[in-house]
């Protein structure tokens, strides 16, 4: 679940989300070889989200496994890899499950992963760690929560998957006990019909907000590989359906000194559609410079730049990373790298926000 990052340089890369093309000119870009081996010994080390969404998320995985298998780099547990753990279909996942999910046309053509491969590839992302660090850097795919992951590490013995079981069970127990949980099925009876729909105007419902905050906050798995949650100040629809809890910038609330790099938050250097990217949630960067550190003690990196929606550039007849990018942050040096082979220094570091 934690493991040691190496005493070396690094190049942090953010998510990659199947988009074979932008990792392979980011890694030449870099200087490394195709087993992730550097002339002047830097190593990598990947946020999560290796795949769905993108055109090839099997070749993506070969060339990660590879690099780490060879001892070159190191990968944290995403959101997207804890999903396909669970067995859950998410959107862009069926590259793996091969189903046909009818939410899947809009990234066709991508490529399948074979059968006889699955388990391989399980097992490969069951030994993942949910975080790394060493004295000067900390790396986590979503949030550096440190109640979240005191109670994660107290029960290190355990399965992952089994654990995140196990807390969503006590947490719905929870919720029905103190009432929440049958209010927020009673509001979601009475819009049933409009929940995956993003034509129709949705309230706020409340105590589906709540429960859903809950659901987050309250399972620690979740809070590290997706983030921070509250309820809601007004509903809006994002990756299929209405919700009604708000992301937390909790960088903001963050009072360490050890800087943390994350990925997960799809930032941006352009302005872009969201919803057109199926994210109807609020910009967490409105205010943020797209090169510049953020939080409280301006100590937070997110390296994430949207290079998941790049379906969406190839669908509307754009080049391929028009607006979107794939990055990576080299640390100590805090320079900025991206696909197309810019580079950029990052600014605002230590400065309080």
């Amino acid at each position: 679940m934690q493991q040691a990052l190496p005493d070396t340089p690094l190049d942090i890369i953010g998510d990659i989300h199947g988009e074979l093309g932008a990792l392979q000119s980011l890694l030449s870009n870099l200087g490394y070889d195709q087993n992730g081996r550097h002339p002047r010994g830097r190593k990598l080390v990947f946020v999560g989200d290796l795949f769905d969404r993108g055109p090839d998320s099997p070749a993506v995985l070969e060339v990660v496994r590879r690099i780490v298998e060879e001892d070159n780099g190191q990968v944290v547990l995403g959101n997207h890899e804890l999903n396909l753990l669970r067995g859950e279909r998410k959107d862009g996942s069926d590259w793996f499950w091969d189903e046909s999910l009818s939410h899947d046309k809009k990234y066709k053509p991508f490529k399948r992963l074979d059968a006889e491969h699955r388990d391989q590839l399980l097992r490969f992302l069951s030994h993942l760690p949910i975080v790394l660090e060493r004295e000067d850097l900390r790396i986590v795919h979503a949030a550096w929560h440190e109640p979240s992951l005191s109670r994660l590490l107290s029960a290190a013995d355990r399965r992952l998957t089994e654990l995140f079981d196990e807390w969503d069970k006590e947490i719905d127990s929870n919720l029905a006990a103190t009432g929440l949980l049958p209010k927020s099925q009673e509001e979601k009876e009475a819009w049933k019909h409009a929940l995956h729909d993003p034509a129709q105007e949705v309230p706020l419902l409340t105590y589906t907000g709540l429960c859903e905050a809950h659901r987050q906050m309250d399972n620690p798995v979740r809070v590290l590989t997706s983030g921070m949650e509250r309820l809601a100040q007004e509903p809006f629809y994002s990756s299929g359906k209405w919700r009604f809890a708000d992301r937390v910038k909790w960088w903001e609330e963050y009072a360490e000194k050890t800087p943390v790099v994350i990925g997960h938050y799809w930032r941006q250097f352009k302005p872009v559609d969201r919803k057109a990217l199926g994210k109807g949630d609020p910009n967490l960067f409105t205010a943020v410079d797209p090169t510049h550190w953020h939080g409280a003690l301006g100590n937070v990196f997110c390296v994430d730049y949207s290079v998941g929606g790049r379906f969406q550039e190839r669908g509307a007849g754009k080049v391929p990373g028009t607006t979107t990018k794939l990055a990576a942050l080299q640390w100590p040096e805090r320079t900025l790298v991206l696909d197309t082979g810019e580079r950029m220094v990052t600014g605002g570091y230590g400065e309080a926000c």
